[in-house]
């Protein structure tokens, strides 16, 4: 009798929590860790890939040095900062991280413009089979980053909600942190890499 008690009190708590959203936190919350892994992921997946282009560029004879070190600076920079599940739930960190990736983007842009002037490495095929890659990359970097966003969202609406949110309370599930405006518009836009013909120099 006593088992059949401690059962049935057990199945109320499993309905209990279910109704009040805690398996959904659980849920979504495996989702943003999943999306966010992806997002990371790419992230590096760019950075390993300006280590050949980087390599690469350097081949060139009398490249602009000032714009090949601020990208060697701004990947530095961006796989210095310890990436873990926890950053999600730290504001600053992820913020740092934003902003880390953003300067690396910048710098990664003015590089690829910076190449229009140097037919020689343009016609390079490492050159050429590299920014390939690294527009795919972009590519991914950005659904990624929009799958995390979306996955984010869900997230925190399941938080701020009435009733789901006292139960967040209780277990500690916070609103995460997400791609702000301002950084999203900035990080958004791969670098250009058209290697067409450059406009002619007005007179």
């Amino acid at each position: 009798m006593k088992w059949l008690l401690k059962m049935a009190a057990l199945l109320a708590a499993a309905l209990a929590l279910s109704g009040c959203g805690y398996n959904d936190f659980q849920r979504l919350d495996e989702a943003t860790k999943s999306a966010w892994s992806e997002v990371v992921n790419q992230y590096q997946r760019r950075a390993d890939l300006i280590d050949n282009l980087v390599a690469t560029v350097k081949g060139e004879a009398n490249f602009e040095q000032e714009t090949l070190t601020k990208v060697i600076e701004a990947r530095a920079k961006a796989t210095s900062i310890q990436v873990t599940p926890e950053t999600l739930n730290n504001p600053e960190a992820f913020k740092q991280f934003q902003a880390a990736q953003g300067e690396l983007s910048s710098a990664l842009s003015r590089l690829m413009v910076t190449v229009e002037r140097y037919p020689d490495l343009k016609a390079n095929k490492a050159f050429s089979d590299l920014r390939v890659a690294l527009e795919g990359t972009e590519n991914r970097i950005a659904v990624a980053r929009n799958r995390y966003i979306e996955a984010v969202q869900q997230y925190n609406v399941l938080a701020r909600s009435f009733p789901t949110n006292l139960t967040g309370m209780v277990f500690g599930y916070k609103p995460k942190e997400n791609f702000s405006v301002a950084n999203e518009a900035a990080i958004s836009t791969a670098p250009k890499v058209d290697f067409g013909p450059a406009p002619a120099a007005s007179r």
